[in-house]
């Protein structure tokens, strides 16, 4: 079977940002929990809010990235059906 070019390029890349990604999710919930429980002081909360929203960014432009891939992989995609049928 024939494999599409480009498709396979970055794998090792993805795979990495997908574990970071994962990492990332892993330690706000954790953060949340944390937070939840309503025992932290005043300025372990205030760091661990920093915190928190700087792992949510960085899960959001994962997420983003990965939509923009998706995106343009379904467009290509649809392009070389058209050219076939």
């Amino acid at each position: 079977m024939a494999r599409c070019p480009g498709f396979g390029a970055d794998a090792a890349a993805r795979a990495q940002d997908a574990a970071e990604c994962l990492d990332a999710l892993a330690e706000l919930e954790d953060l949340v929990a944390r937070m939840e429980a309503g025992s932290l002081p005043l300025d372990q909360l205030l760091v661990h809010y920093q915190r928190g929203a700087q792992l949510l960014q960085l899960c959001r432009s994962r997420l983003e990235a990965i939509e923009q891939r998706s995106e343009e992989h379904t467009s290509e995609l649809q392009s070389r059906l058209h050219l076939v049928c």
